[in-house]
């Protein structure tokens, strides 16, 4: 059956166009119920004996949520105890509308066999389908598309001869929805009042998500902050130029201070500045927000404080102690930022949060607060009955809402992860704060990995350039798996030099848009933690038939140049390839062979011929003006055993590093030039955008307190300059000058060349850049196989990889999983030094101070590659006098020593774990020594003082 509308539509042109909108209804449309008779077609998904434990309903009974408890009760939605759930067609529409991220959670809910969740097309169902009627709003028309699908459901399983007691339950929050179902005959409840009444898991009650109503009955009734303004007003204000919109991120150093970050079309892009709790107006990290800017007057600096674990309790005397920390009177006009307020919330960005339970001290309270892992987050105030076995966990807990009259937003319990300090729980929570997916492939995912035993076909010899003769070796990091890219070098006979990197093909076996593609586009990047690896495509393609090890046949990607002796290229193929590597060397290993005079096979010979055009290459991309950066990278030796981390030391880069970089440069750049000659529009590159000039300020500043100049103007002044940067008293000046400049850098992107003018890559001097040399670990680089594979004629294309909005939103979410993998590898870092520490009790170290603030140092130890902070002040006890120049950047303390960035410095290391949650490593000042001031490492806090400091 058909329902056609027909209707006018004005077109820009001022013309009228009639357009056609046609719905099909059918009739046969299956209930999906084991009991039904009469619309049977294929497995039932509903269960006849659809039995829960329940106070409330006694009987069998499919549950039929509304959208608002499936956007608001998917944690209660997903426990194994909730199962025959009818989720309708309609629901579904608008909850993918209103949350991508729960419409996903609950698709996923219903390919989950054992929890017997059906879909129901009720729009396209002859008897459930209703027309919207005249007055009548979408909200009110698809709540009565509810009840019409569950009264018609209803009345179809009663005509079943074997029904016996099983009914049809609606759940729904709103009571007008609730009142209409019962006066239609149906079975309503709200959801509260049906997850209370079930026996079989007395804990799903703390996982109920608080209504609004429920919220306005549990906090106090005098107003903390102002009213946020309808939406409707926000949109007109920001339409006028009133407001500014955008993506509001707290500090981590100062939970009273926040930034804005408006993007302005066709202007640059502004941050405004917002501080106190009050302008802050409950935002929550990565929330988009409406924001009105106060008059030039108002306008204030950020503040130099760094605010320690300091969070207020609901004693407002400290809050407004907090709040004067800020009061700094700023005499530069220049580090006065736009600052203004947010008047309203326009995307709440909220997620599920990691962190720890501060159980109430208040005897039999089911009130406690929750503090998030991320120091960005305020802490939220949860009800559940099981505190006293929580407390010392790891657990999850969303927010529900925040009150204009509550000083925490209010949230639920979504489960627990286990034990703080364990090692796999620690990971665990540094994998969800980071968004990295980690859950193990499905068997959708590994349906499409090729059939094992696995081999080389004539086909793949008919078409592909048959290298396995050459002397092909690869060079990695020691314990390497996922070997992306081997190289090779040869004489040939016109005395010319043939060069050629080989890159493992995993393009042929993900292909476009089956469920392997989609995993890997959405995971984006292998994730490196300590001693851990989350691959981006399944282990049988990352660590064998991808990976490029020796003594193998291995499909590749190969980039071939013919150059001359002085490294200049002659000219340039790519080809699908077959290769043989003969061998898979470290670092260590390659650089053993080259410096070795007594060896000279085939292997050392190519590395030797690598090497030396490395140096030549390396030579001309630095004379161009590309930046050699430095960023302390740490390396732990772990216990064979126990795994944990027994040494710790920085990484020591040798040439061959230098060697296999300079070639897989060289390779990214042949490539980027091949593909946007070919596909101007729809190129997948990598730009790195050059730094505003007040980045360098602090870098300016550094080399100015040792009379030495950093020019700006371009990366190769910049890069000139850093070169000329050297004391001959103090040799790691120019390591840590470099350091710094690091700190000074814009993010690299990938991007869609159809969709940007500039293309310029900054550090590499590079017009244009891409990345094809590590398909098995970047999704970016599959999509620029694919790209070049359809240049040289080597495969088909597709509409996708020919879109550019579909390319720039996939750059998108690389760009986002990239970071967010960065991230990760930090933390997984910082918690293994954490562990380090932690046996090692007190050590004295050397360090260098890397930045001066108003209140403390922060201090650099070569050794480790580790930072800290140095305070001059303790919680509960007078300070030092201190005096901060920010024009140096200097810190006089007790008007008897200025410390200025880059002094020398000796300090004492050691783990606090006094707040098990955010355990730190702690450094204080052994050496200068300024008499009368005590920098000690603080005691651990009493249990009655944690809560205020654990922020």
């Amino acid at each position: 059956m058909l329902k056609s509308k027909t209707f006018v539509k004005k077109t820009r042109a001022g013309g009228v166009m009639k357009v056609v909108r046609e719905h099909y209804l059918r009739d046969d449309i299956w209930c999906g119920s084991e009991v039904c008779t009469e619309c049977k077609d294929g497995a039932p998904v509903l269960q006849q004996d659809a039995r829960v434990e329940s106070d409330l309903c006694a009987y069998p009974h499919y549950l039929i949520p509304d959208t608002n408890v499936v956007l608001h009760q998917i944690d209660i939605l997903e426990d194994p105890l909730i199962r025959n759930v009818i989720i309708l067609q309609t629901v579904l529409q608008e909850v993918r509308h209103r949350s991508p991220p729960v419409y996903k959670r609950i698709k996923d809910a219903t390919h989950e066999k054992e929890k017997h969740f059906y879909t129901f097309t009720n729009e396209h169902h002859r008897q459930t389908f209703i027309e919207r009627e005249q007055g009548e709003s979408i909200n009110d028309r698809n709540d009565r598309a509810i009840r019409v699908a569950a009264k018609w459901y209803t009345e179809h399983l009663n005509k079943a001869p074997s029904v016996g007691e099983l009914k049809v339950v609606l759940l729904t929050n709103d009571r007008a929805n609730r009142d209409k179902a019962e006066q239609n005959g149906l079975l309503a409840y709200r959801c509260e009042e049906y997850i209370k009444s079930l026996t079989g898991n007395p804990e799903l009650v703390d996982r109920l998500a608080l209504t609004s109503d429920d919220q306005n009955e549990i906090t106090g009734s005098k107003l903390l902050f102002p009213e946020h303004l309808p939406l409707s007003r926000i949109q007109a204000g920001i339409k006028s130029g009133t407001f500014l919109q955008g993506t509001f991120r707290a500090s981590r150093d100062n939970y009273l201070e926040a930034t804005v970050f408006v993007q302005r079309e066709g202007d640059d892009s502004t941050e405004v500045l917002l501080q106190g709790l009050q302008n802050l107006n409950r935002a929550v990290h990565q929330d988009v927000v409406a924001v009105e800017l106060f008059p030039k007057e108002q306008w204030v600096a950020p503040s130099s404080v760094v605010l320690q674990d300091d969070r207020p309790s609901d004693k407002e005397t400290e809050e407004e102690e907090a709040e004067k920390k800020l009061e700094s009177p700023v005499l530069d006009p220049s580090r006065l930022k736009p600052t203004g307020r947010v008047v309203g919330i326009i995307k709440r960005n909220w997620r599920p949060f990691c962190g720890m339970l501060n159980q109430s001290q208040i005897k039999e309270a089911t009130r406690h607060l929750f503090t998030p892992a991320d120091r960005r987050i305020p802490r939220i105030r949860i009800e559940t009955r099981q505190a006293s076995t929580l407390v010392g966990q790891r657990i999850i807990v969303a927010i529900d809402g925040w009150p204009r009259n509550s000083r925490y937003p209010n949230g639920h319990f979504v489960r627990n992860l286990g034990g703080a300090g364990d090692k796999d729980t620690e990971t665990e929570v540094l994998l969800l704060e980071h968004d990295v997916p980690h859950q193990p492939f499905s068997q959708a995912v590994l349906s499409f990995l090729p059939k094992m035993p696995w081999g080389i076909t004539e086909e793949d010899l008919k078409v592909r350039a048959d290298l396995r003769h050459l002397c092909v070796c690869s060079v990695d990091p020691p314990g390497c798996t996922d070997i992306d890219d081997a190289l090779h070098c040869r004489e040939l006979e016109n005395g010319n030099l043939e060069v050629g990197v080989h890159i493992a093909d995993v393009s042929h076996f993900i292909r476009p848009g089956n469920a392997l593609d989609q995993e890997a586009a959405s995971r984006g990047t292998t994730v490196y933690l300590c001693g851990k690896r989350i691959d981006m495509v399944p282990e049988l393609l990352s660590s064998n038939l991808c990976s490029l090890r020796s003594n193998v046949e291995r499909l590749a990607f190969s980039c071939i140049w013919e150059m001359n002796h002085k490294a200049e290229i002659l000219n340039t193929r790519f080809t699908k390839s077959i290769i043989n590597s003969k061998a898979s060397l470290t670092y260590a290993e390659a650089q053993m062979r080259i410096d070795d005079a007594s060896m000279n096979d085939d292997i050392t010979k190519s590395l030797r011929g690598l090497n030396t055009l490395a140096k030549i290459l390396k030579g001309q991309r630095i004379a161009k003006g590309a930046l050699t950066l430095s960023s302390p990278e740490v390396r732990f030796h772990m216990d064979s055993e126990t795994h944990d981390p027994i040494d710790l030391q920085t990484k020591e880069l040798k040439d061959t590093n230098s060697m296999v970089e300079e070639f897989m440069l060289l390779a990214n750049i042949s490539v980027a030039q091949k593909i946007y000659e070919e596909f101007s529009e729809c190129a997948l590159l990598r730009k790195h955008p050059a730094p505003p000039p007040s980045n360098y300020d602090i870098l300016i500043k550094a080399a100015k307190s040792r009379e030495l100049e950093i020019r700006i103007d371009s990366a190769k002044a910049l890069a000139d300059s850093l070169n000329e940067a050297v004391l001959e008293d103090f040799p790691y000046f120019n390591t840590l000058l470099r350091i710094l400049a690091t700190r000074c850098m814009m993010q690299a992107v990938y991007f869609c060349s159809g969709m940007d003018s500039d293309f310029h890559h900054y550090g590499l001097a590079s017009p244009i850049y891409t990345h094809f040399t590590s398909p098995i670990r970047r999704y970016s680089d599959i999509i620029v196989h694919r790209l070049l594979a359809v240049a040289i004629n080597a495969d088909s294309t597709y509409p996708d990889l020919m879109d550019k909005h579909k390319q720039s939103s996939l750059c998108n979410n690389l760009n986002y999983r990239h970071k967010m993998a960065q991230y990760a590898q930090r933390a997984s870092v910082a918690f293994h030094t954490q562990l380090f520490f932690k046996n090692k009790g007190i050590l004295n170290e050397e360090g260098f101070i890397l930045f001066v603030r108003k209140n403390a140092i922060i201090i650099l130890i070569p050794k480790f590659g580790l930072e800290g902070t140095v305070f001059f002040e303790n919680n509960d006890k007078p300070g030092p006098r201190l005096n901060f120049d920010s024009e140096g950047p200097t810190l006089t303390v007790e008007d008897q020593h200025t410390f200025h960035i880059f002094d020398r410095v000796k300090v004492t290391i050691s783990l606090d774990a006094s707040n098990i949650q955010h355990q730190k490593i702690r450094m204080a000042l052994v050496e200068p020594v300024i008499p009368g001031v005590s920098v000690a490492l603080p005691e651990p806090e009493p249990e009655a003082k944690k809560l205020k400091l654990d922020r």
